[in-house]
This record gives C-alpha cells, sequence and structure tokens, in this order.
C-alpha cells in the first residue's frame, strides 16, 4: 500500500510539474483545438502603468523565438490572456487592438477587418475571464470570451496585423513580448 502511495503521490506531482504559473495563473503547457495539439510557446504579464492585466500566453504547433519565425509559421497561433485585474471595459481592450493594430500594421487598423473584429467584443472582462485569439493559417482570426465563440474575421494580412499587435515592432508590452516568444 505504501508503494502505492508512493507512486501516487509521484504521479500527481509529476503532472503539476508541467503546468506553469504565471502571475497566479496556471498556465497550460497544451491546448488542443481543431483536432490540434498547440504547446505553449511562453507566456507574461500585461502591464499597464505598474497594473497587472492579463497573464497573456502564446501556443504553437513549433517552437518560435522570433516575430520573423512566427509570422512565418504555417501553423495554428493562439494568444491566450487570462485576466488578472478586477474590471477591464471591453473599449480599453478594443482601443489597446485598435492602437496595436495603428503601430504595427497601419495597413489594416482602419479595414472593414477591424472595425469586424472589433465589434465582436461586447462585454467587459473581469478576473479570471479568458480570451482566446486563434490565427488559422487560412488567415481566420477568431475570438471568444471564456469560451464563448464571438465572432471571426478571414484576412491573411488582418491575421498577421493582430498578431503584430503583440509581436511587432512596436507590441503592447516589450516584456510580454519577450515572454510570449520564450525568451523572458
Amino acid at each position: 500500500m505504501r508503494k502505492f502511495a508512493v507512486a501516487l503521490s509521484f504521479l500527481l506531482l509529476s503532472s503539476q510539474a508541467f503546468a506553469l504559473d504565471v502571475g497566479g495563473v496556471n498556465v497550460s503547457p497544451t491546448v488542443v483545438l481543431h483536432q490540434k495539439t498547440l504547446s505553449l510557446n511562453g507566456a507574461g504579464i500585461r502591464k499597464k502603468l505598474f497594473i497587472k492585466v492579463y497573464v497573456g500566453s502564446l501556443y504553437t504547433e513549433r517552437k518560435v523565438t522570433t516575430t520573423a519565425q512566427l509570422l512565418a509559421d504555417p501553423g495554428e497561433k493562439l494568444v491566450r490572456m487570462n485576466f488578472v485585474h478586477s474590471k477591464v471595459e471591453k473599449e480599453k481592450i478594443i482601443e489597446a487592438f485598435a492602437e496595436g493594430l495603428a503601430n504595427n500594421s497601419p495597413g489594416v487598423a482602419q479595414s472593414a477587418e477591424a472595425k469586424a473584429f472589433f465589434s465582436s467584443f461586447k462585454d467587459d472582462f473581469v478576473a479570471g475571464d479568458t480570451v482566446d485569439i486563434l490565427v488559422s493559417p487560412d488567415g481566420t482570426v477568431a475570438a471568444s470570451h471564456n469560451g464563448k465563440a464571438l465572432g471571426s474575421v478571414r484576412s491573411p494580412a488582418f491575421a498577421q496585423g493582430v498578431l503584430l499587435i503583440w509581436f511587432g515592432e512596436k507590441p503592447a508590452d516589450g516584456s510580454l513580448k519577450k515572454g510570449m516568444l520564450g525568451n523572458g
């Protein structure tokens, strides 16, 4: 019986060893989307004026360490935002996305695709909420809030622009970019 208890304890500890705690958020080592397993590429904390807003995680089919590798990678990409701040108004997130597009992809910042994407966000975000932004190889960008689909837009140029919000030359948060690229 003692051997069984030791073995069970080891099994439970080893399964927990792969989970990553970032800013108090348990970041999963993998996610399964469209029958594909994406692995955690990296994670970090999005801060605004020293306030922790969300934990950002990048999941990819293959490990990437640079923006160029990320953009060239033909696989699925998922940016997950686990909100830790008590409340973030949807307007603030939309404003941050719009600023990220304007700073890194001005050609798509005012596009119909950007407007459609922004209009899919209907609710504010509170601590514990999860927002997923999935970028598919065909250029589809799909958003979900706590597992509920919000909408999708198909445009390869817009898909690249969305990734550049976090990974462009002028990212929303430089340390978050480094963390999600596994360089933090």
